[in-house]
């Protein structure tokens, strides 16, 4: 793994995904379905630091804290944001949030471990 600079930054972005598409709709508010944002979140991170992956390492996800700010009627396209604010050893912290145009619809902290893709059980590279 190359050295990860705190304040590296990735996106990803996903059209309209909105619960009321998916089964029940009748039953389903038009929002943004809280596992698609994490989702985001986790693709955002993963952009951040992709390019300081060497061949065979992964990172994997280890932990997420997010807030939904006002996930309803999300019907543009949703953005998601994150920005490496840690990284100790193989361990990276980021500051991640989910947009729809200006508007913030969730925030939070989102962790994840660089691990070697061929060693049993995801063990650290």
């Amino acid at each position: 793994m190359k050295p990860i600079p705190v304040g590296a930054k990735g996106s990803f972005s996903q059209p309209e995904q909105l619960a009321n598409r998916f089964e029940h709709a009748a039953t389903q508010p038009a929002l943004l379905p809280i596992g698609l944002m994490v989702l985001m979140i986790e693709n955002a991170a993963l952009n951040a630091i992709k390019a300081y992956l060497d061949p065979g390492e992964r990172a994997v996800s280890t932990a997420v804290d997010i807030r939904c700010l006002n996930t309803e009627a999300a019907a543009c396209r949703v953005t998601a944001e994150a920005m490496v604010t840690k990284v100790i050893g193989r361990r990276i912290e980021f500051m991640v949030q989910a947009n729809e145009g200006a508007r913030e619809i969730g925030v939070g902290t989102h962790e994840r471990v660089v691990v070697n893709k061929a060693k049993p059980d995801g063990e650290p590279a």
